[in-house]
């Protein structure tokens, strides 16, 4: 960088003296300042490596644990910096090279796995080579999660399966947690945290936290306390903070505190058991009960009992058949009468109950062991127990499957030798046709704690051997050519909008067969022969906006007017890419239907791009399809099938 004048001449000093020629150039500035020059933000890691390799000066300001790599750093992974320390000493080139190498290693992975589990109706495989990188865990999510953020219409499989990966990765850390805590002293677990485990578990991509939950409840307790200043400004449950170990000892004290929580969780912000939609699991999950503000017996209760220690109150968790409830020593502390206790509902709005009058919530008389408090330990087992059972009420499609599959694993950590439920696990895995070795191992564990379960046992380890067998000699996938005469009558291609004639529903096509190939039943049930060429015409399979999967009848479907994104949670197990008027399939689905996508395209040309030339948008009139193709699929027995008009 030079500082003399035009031709290389001297220039007039403020003295009128004209001083002798002098080159500048930038390695003569201070190392403070090429290090501002060099984290301009338009600089990138290549622009650095290419300076840093120009001469020793620039080598040496543009060191690994300088200023310059960490804004590198910083700038392109700007989640990892809660990971470090602020002004932390650290090699930053290092861990730039350490987290772009990562980086191409998961993408790597992701891309092989669409590839293996294209065909599976559940993604099975514990990926096992995510571990094995041996690469930090927050290097493997955040390039998981960068993969997810980036344009959401494109890269739609890779996001899928990365989806998938970050969602198994994220449950294992959730595991680890969960046994430190049932590991801890009973008197030191939290019915709190532990629903909170449970919760992320479930949802492992949301953003649920203790700390979150913690401050939420904070929030409540600064309402009842506000309400209780109200009634007595004296009363010492208003000078506990957070994360005192208070416990108040006068029982009309402990009343002014049950009376302002109910009316604040009740009558101000309006809390309510959830009677009209009981069996949601959301109803279970600590983070979804205080955002909608309504819940289960259980949710409510541990939501409940933990606002009412935060203030000094002591409650107990019962394990009262079908209807959680808390109980509230009136007499000497350590009772074991059960008449010594109101029993607070808190489903019914924190109404208290004696002991004869809990019997009317479940309409028969129990025996005083169901009165009695259980432990942390045993919340879990019933809240889990819960979802377990909302999993095997599910209908069948992968969203009941994964409910059930995360309760059971949940289960089955905090209770490792059920037998009931390991049986239940391996039918499972069996039944979806995933993980057959930890099928086996599972089996052996069940014969070792119950001999007298030989018979299901034996019947599954022959089943899962044959399976295993099986998937050493994998069957090459059925190729559907349109133009093969067989094929002649299907109209539509695997990518096209669609919309139901009669349902109304929005849908895309990921497969089709020339004619139904459904089972005789299925065809009654769904009166296909009402239909005008009754099962006798191409039917197709098709993802739906509402995120179910169906099977309709070709008459019954038509190409959409305005074609728009179809948000189910499959798509991009099947498509690649959304271009504004279809969906292109991957390369896996293409693989299947070789020559539906040219056809797709020709099909979205004649609807929508026939514009006159200041045009520009596709038009709105639809004109008659072109014939077009693609290949089913055989995961029908997943799906919500459908044929008949509803």
């Amino acid at each position: 960088m030079a500082t003399s004048g035009a031709g290389g001449e001297g220039y007039s000093g403020l003295n009128g003296i004209v001083s002798e020629t002098e080159h500048k150039i930038m390695t003569d500035l201070p190392a403070e300042l090429l290090e501002y020059i060099l984290c301009f933000p338009v600089l990138k890691h290549v622009d650095i490596c290419n300076v840093s390799c120009s001469c020793k000066r620039l080598h040496d300001v543009c060191h690994g644990r300088g200023k310059v790599w960490g804004h590198q750093y910083k700038l392109r992974w700007p989640r990892l910096q809660k990971h470090y320390r602020q002004n932390e000493c650290c090699d930053w080139l290092k861990e730039y090279r350490t987290r772009h190498t990562v980086g191409l290693q998961i993408r790597r992975t992701v891309v092989s796995i669409s590839k293996r589990f294209f065909t599976e109706v559940v993604l099975g495989d514990s990926f096992a080579e995510i571990e094995s990188l041996g690469a930090p865990e927050h290097f493997c999510e955040d390039e998981l999660l960068s993969i997810l953020n980036s344009d959401r219409r494109k890269s739609l499989t890779l996001k899928y399966y990365a989806k998938k990966i970050l969602y198994f990765l994220r449950q294992q850390n959730i595991l680890r947690s969960l046994k430190m805590f049932l590991e801890q002293p009973a008197e030191q677990q939290s019915a709190l945290e532990g629903a909170v485990l449970v919760d992320q578990y479930c949802n492992p991509l949301a953003d649920v936290s203790l700390d979150g939950i913690s401050s939420q409840l904070e929030e409540i307790t600064d309402k009842v306390k506000k309400m209780l200043r109200m009634k007595n400004s004296s009363h010492p449950s208003l000078r506990v903070t957070q994360g005192d170990c208070f416990a108040v000892e006068d029982f009309e004290l402990e009343r002014q505190v049950v009376v302002a929580l109910n009316a604040v969780l009740y009558e101000q912000l309006q809390y309510k058991g959830n009677e009209c939609d009981y069996y949601n699991p959301l109803n279970s999950y600590i983070h979804q009960v205080l955002l909608r503000r309504t819940g289960i017996p259980i949710s409510l209760s541990v939501l409940y009992m933990t606002l009412a220690r935060k203030l000094g109150v002591q409650l107990e968790p019962v394990n009262f058949p079908n209807h959680f409830l808390l109980r509230w020593c009136q007499h000497q502390r350590g009772s074991g009468d059960i008449y010594d206790f109101v029993y607070i509902d808190a489903f019914g709005k924190g109404k208290q109950l004696t002991a004869k009058e809990c019997e009317y919530l479940i309409g028969h008389q129990v025996t005083a062991d169901y009165y009695s408090a259980i432990s942390t330990t045993e919340v879990l087992l019933r809240m889990v127990g819960n979802l377990l059972n909302i999993g095997k009420r599910g209908e069948g499609n992968e969203k009941s499957y994964q409910l059930l599959r995360d309760s059971l694993d949940l289960y089955l950590t905090i209770n490792p030798d059920n037998v009931q439920y390991l049986l239940l696990q391996a039918r499972l895995y069996f039944h979806l046709g995933i993980w057959p070795e930890k099928v086996l191992d599972i089996l052996q564990h069940i014969q070792a704690l119950d001999p007298s379960q030989h018979g299901a046992v034996g019947y599954l380890v022959q089943h899962t051997l044959e399976h295993i067998q099986h998937k050493k000699h994998p069957v090459e996938p059925e190729v559907k050519r349109r133009s093969a005469p067989e094929h002649v009558e299907v109209q539509y291609s695997v990518g096209l909008i669609m919309k139901h004639k009669r349902s109304g529903y929005n849908c895309v096509i990921y497969g089709w067969d020339p004619k139904c190939t459904m089972s005789q039943e299925w065809i009654t049930t769904m009166r296909v022969h009402q239909l005008s060429s009754g099962a006798n015409q191409p039917f197709y399979n098709v993802l739906v906006q509402d995120g179910t999967c169906r099977y309709a009848a070709q008459e019954n479907l038509e190409p959409h007017s305005a074609p728009l994104e179809i948000a189910h949670p499959e798509v991009g197990r099947y498509f690649s890419e959304f271009h504004d008027s279809h969906y292109v399939a991957n390369e896996e689905l293409q693989t299947r239907y070789p020559e539906d996508m040219a056809e797709t395209l020709g099909t979205v040309r004649d609807l929508y791009h026939r514009l006159t030339p200041s045009s520009g948008q596709a038009s709105g009139q639809q004109e008659s399809p072109k014939g077009t193709g693609g290949s089913s699929q055989d995961q029908k027995s997943q799906e919500n099938q459908e044929a008949m008009p509803m």
